[in-house]
């Protein structure tokens, strides 16, 4: 939990998604992969961010497209949200 305070974590699935049965991280910044280029300005660059999806691809797409937009501090959640719920991790939402 401290962990996930000290990264701005981007949640690039779609509202339905984010919303749906996996739920999502707590304090995730909801921002579709398709609005990612636009919306760059509404991310943090004082800390580290960690681009999230259902299950780590389109967030490996988002690190690309972020590291073209200057980001340097950026990883992917491997496994996405499914790997998240898999191993036990807490969630807001979902089931």
């Amino acid at each position: 939990e401290e962990i996930i305070s000290q990264v701005e974590t981007i949640d690039v699935r779609e509202p339905a998604e984010f919303n749906g049965a996996l739920g999502h991280i707590r304090g995730a910044k909801l921002i579709p992969l398709g609005e990612l280029k636009q919306r760059a300005g509404e991310i943090s660059r004082d800390k580290p961010v960690v681009t999230v999806c259902r299950s780590g691809a389109r967030s490996a797409q988002a690190v690309v497209m972020l590291q073209k937009e200057g980001f340097r501090d950026i990883a992917n959640l491997h496994g996405g949200m499914l790997r998240w719920r898999a191993e036990g991790y807490g969630a807001e939402g979902g089931n």
